[in-house]
């Protein structure tokens, strides 16, 4: 019988313990996401209050208040409004009084061209989060930065339709599937190997 590779059995060994890894990570972000889905639930029934200073996950979907001292740059994306319609979203990015920065998302807009009349001011509404997160590679880098804040407004800026509340449906909870996947990866590694060695015996 032939010797064991060294070199390729030590990479395939490093590249399935990295996906096993990877599996148990997914795992455990799981059971995270699950707490933070219950935090979501009971905050949707909560009183209103005024934007911490310090947004945790826990906060996400609460009801909250805060005042818009300034407003700076708008920025558009993919929106829907309380009537179910597709249209573009616009967000503002808003300083409050004591310098504290959060966006507002503050409507629906049917026309991409449009532009928001709205210069700040009292806002209340739905604590979420600005698209545009970490990466991945960012969470498993530790170099993740907490999304930035952001309220989604009751009430639209003029010309444009309310957004839709966000509810904890939405929340991606897709952490199982992509542990399988993981996991799968690792075995159809081993076996694509085994097959390998067993043919290179031959």
């Amino acid at each position: 019988m032939k010797r064991l590779p060294i070199l390729p059995t030590l990479i395939v060994l490093l590249a399935v313990a990295a996906m096993v890894a990877l599996g148990v990570w997914q795992l455990q972000r799981r059971a995270e996401k699950a707490m933070l889905i219950a935090h979501a639930r009971a905050n949707l029934d909560r009183p209103a209050q005024p934007l911490p200073a310090r947004i945790t996950d826990d906060l996400l979907l609460a009801r909250v208040t805060a005042i818009c001292a300034q407003v700076g740059d708008w920025t558009m994306g993919a929106g829907r409004a309380v009537d179910g319609s597709s249209g573009y979203r616009h967000i503002a990015a808003c300083t409050g009084p004591t310098g504290q920065p959060f966006r507002v998302d503050m409507g629906v807009a049917a026309n991409p061209k449009l532009r928001p009349v709205w210069s700040g001011g009292p806002v209340a509404g739905t604590l979420s989060q600005a698209p545009g997160g970490p990466t991945l590679l960012d969470r498993l880098t530790g170099r993740a930065t907490p999304p930035a804040p952001m309220i989604v407004s009751d009430t639209p800026a003029t010309g444009l339709r309310a957004s839709h509340r966000p509810d904890p449906a939405s929340l991606p909870d897709n952490h199982l599937a992509y542990a399988v996947q993981w996991f799968a990866f690792a075995l159809a590694a081993v076996i694509t190997y085994l097959l390998a060695l067993r043919r290179r015996s031959r």
